[in-house]
């Protein structure tokens, strides 16, 4: 089967299985080349099939040599109809990583439901014993809860309409675009989806089924930005539940005597949910220009090999006021703010290519799902029916 891109929206409805396995490939030796990181044995990553989980997962398993065990919720192929990305690159990284001898499962499923959390401990118990780090990832758009509800979450300010700059990537023209307030429902939805409940339900279920290592180590990610996207991102819905995911922090570590929990505020980048909120894939078309030309861009690899390394597992982990992880360090630098606010004061059509990097936005995003990536045959046929390994064994 020939497999060509079919973009949607924000979205990729195809993805290519051999293009997916060379971009696991390529972020796994990059982590082979960095100094190795001592500190995690044993790892759950809760959402490590796609963007900074997956990254996570890599960086885990080649540079501390940890045994993973990954939580996603992906499709396999099924006739025409491809597997998704996270499919793909999850078996990718189940081939390499068995291939070095590394301890590799994964667990397809609702990671927000009991009968996912209970698996993953059973799986834990049979072959690991304990997990010394969890890493929480999630990015849902939606939760079902035991009673069968679903909460939605939204994309929206908190108090009055933001009108600023927006790009229609596929003409990449600018235009205007206007956020509009979320109700209060709306934003207690968000919470529900995006904050930190459901990460502590997993600490909580891991800790009382006893696999839990004493002094374990867990993270959870999340984003700031600058001042141009606070009224719709920081100070809107999602900022709410992002909040909410910080104070949950400190509860894990008041609750779980021993545990260790942390917020990393990660530099933005294309990913899925990314490209799905407004003005933001202008600023992060603007950030990448600016970013490669001082020498200081990084992807979802090298942000997770840095945080691990770097943060997380150094001796005295480095920390703002607030306790965060802030690995957007660089994105913040006020030189780099600087020269983005130019940028986004005289952005137009005309000089649209000079001062944003709308090409490396669309190679990252194509390069999500597997396409656009350099040594793979996109004109030859490829087998689109990929197994896991761990899945259904």
């Amino acid at each position: 089967m020939i497999v060509e891109p079919k973009v949607r929206g924000f979205i990729c409805t195809t993805a290519h299985p051999a293009g997916c396995r060379e971009n696991v490939r390529r972020q796994i030796e990059y982590v082979k080349g960095q100094p190795k990181t001592p500190g995690a044995k044993n790892v759950l990553v809760i959402g490590s099939s796609t963007g900074y989980g997956l990254s996570s997962r890599i960086a885990a398993a080649y540079s501390c040599g940890a045994s993973t065990v990954g939580v996603m919720f992906e499709r396999p192929a099924n006739g025409k109809r491809t597997a998704s990305s996270g499919w793909y690159n999850t078996a990718a990284f189940e081939e390499f990583a068995h291939a070095d001898g590394l301890y590799a499962k994964t667990i397809n499923g609702d990671a927000f439901s009991r009968e996912i959390k209970e698996q993953a401990i059973g799986l834990i118990r049979r072959d690991l014993g304990q997990v010394d780090m969890v890493v929480y990832s999630l990015a849902s758009p939606r939760r079902t809860v035991a009673d069968g509800t679903t909460y939605s979450s939204v994309l929206k300010t908190t108090d009055s309409d933001y009108t600023n700059k927006t790009i229609d990537l596929n003409t990449r023209k600018i235009s205007e675009v206007t956020v509009t307030p979320a109700t209060q429902q709306e934003i207690d939805d968000t919470v529900k989806v995006m904050g930190g409940e459901d990460w502590k339900d997993w600490i909580a279920a891991l800790g009382s089924a006893g696999v839990l290592a004493g002094g374990a180590t867990t993270v959870a990610y999340s984003y700031i930005g600058p001042e141009l996207t606070y009224p719709m991102y920081t100070n809107g819905s999602i900022g709410k539940a992002k909040e909410h995911l910080f104070a949950t922090s400190q509860e894990i570590a008041r609750e779980f005597p021993g545990v260790s929990a942390y917020i990393s505020v990660n530099k933005g980048l294309v990913t899925q949910s990314s490209a799905a909120i407004p003005i933001v894939p202008l600023y992060i078309s603007i950030l990448y220009r600016v970013m490669k030309d001082m020498g200081l861009h990084e992807g979802c690899i090298e942000q997770m090999y840095r945080m691990l390394h770097d943060r997380l597992l150094a001796k005295d982990v480095p920390t703002d006021e607030r306790g965060m992880i802030r690995l957007d360090d660089w994105e913040m630098r006020k030189d780099v703010q600087d020269a983005v606010s130019a940028a986004w004061d005289k952005i137009s059509d005309e000089n649209l290519e000079q001062l944003a990097d709308v090409a490396g936005y669309w190679e990252d995003f194509y390069q999500m799902f597997g396409f656009d990536i350099p040594g793979v045959d996109y004109s030859a046929d490829v087998n689109t029916e990929v197994s896991v390994p761990s899945i259904g064994e």
